[in-house]
């Protein structure tokens, strides 16, 4: 048996950009994947049942990519599915240190990372940015950009993109996630995107990149009025890009009452919302007297484990 974990992520600033060579902000959250490996005779199984490709493409490609046989996958996730905390990055992660630990090999942090973008490149057709597998890779914050600078962790090179993978510091931080309970899917929300800059050009994205660059300077100077400010700009920007739904602005604006700043996270179409607060507890009731789960989200330091 082998065992690994990964943690999903919250997008602070950046999505959707960030494709598009700007910068982007992420942090790790204390909510994780867990993928156990069993020797198993038969194939490629998940809980006992052969890998369907519809379901779990991130994991055929993890299989493909280790050289895997005969082995059962057993997944355990505090992450929910489809809802912008990065649950598909955290699974790739999590299923490649288990297959990498299963076959003797060291899992590090690096290596996953650039597998695990690979993986995302190929389930999104190409489409991707490294934001989400390294910051469940690496665990706490991370800043992407195109030019390489302090703390830098990594660089990527795809399809003439070119990604600087930095850790950031992060100061402590109070966010309250809300999840919609619409289901967004990222591959469908980056193809609107696209559509939308080859509509109208690269303005507004351009802008969410100089949002997330401002936003590092607020993280630096540990100004969360200012990051808050940065936040309720940068969710009119993705409300430009088409990828907010009227949902998700409800909860953004009746989250904005209580907190620095709110805005969804992730892909969007759906998923969740973040708000920056000191004050959770009123937030969390806020957004529940809304038929919106909530909870209060830590962040972590610890990116991809392994058992050892």
């Amino acid at each position: 048996m082998a065992e690994a974990s990964a943690p999903g992520k919250a997008i602070l600033l950046g999505e959707h950009a960030v494709v598009y060579g700007e910068p982007a902000i992420a942090v790790a959250l204390d909510l994780r994947t867990y993928v156990t490996t069993v020797p198993r005779p038969g194939g490629i199984t998940v809980h006992g049942e052969p890998l369907q490709d519809k379901l779990f493409p991130h994991l055929r490609k993890a299989v493909e990519m280790t050289g895997a046989r005969d082995v059962e996958l057993r997944i355990e996730s505090e992450l929910p599915s489809s809802a912008g905390l990065g649950s598909s990055a955290a699974l790739s992660c999590a299923a490649l240190g288990a297959l990498l630990r299963s076959r003797g090999h060291d899992v590090r942090a690096s290596e996953v990372a650039r597998l695990a973008f690979d993986i995302e490149l190929a389930t999104q057709e190409g489409r991707a940015s490294p934001t989400d597998t390294t910051t469940s890779a690496a665990g706490g914050g991370v800043l992407v950009d195109s030019a390489p600078g302090p703390g830098l962790l990594w660089s990527f090179e795809r399809n003439g993109k070119r990604w600087h993978l930095h850790r950031v510091p992060v100061p402590e931080l109070t966010l309250v996630v809300g999840m919609s309970g619409q289901r967004g899917r990222t591959s469908e929300q980056v193809a609107r995107v696209a559509q939308v800059v080859q509509r109208d050009g690269l303005g507004t994205v351009r802008e969410l990149g100089d949002i997330a660059r401002a936003g590092a300077k607020a993280l630096a100077a540990k100004d969360q009025e200012e990051l808050g400010r940065l936040m309720d700009r940068a969710h009119a920007g993705l409300r430009t890009l088409g990828v907010s739904t009227p949902r998700l602005d409800e909860l953004v604006q009746a989250a904005r009452a209580h907190s620095y700043g709110a805005k969804l996270t992730g892909a969007g179409g759906g998923g969740s919302i973040i708000a920056l607060t000191r004050e959770p507890e009123r937030v969390v009731h806020v957004l529940e007297s809304k038929q919106c789960p909530a909870l209060v989200a830590k962040l972590t330091p610890r990116g991809v484990e392994a058992a050892p």
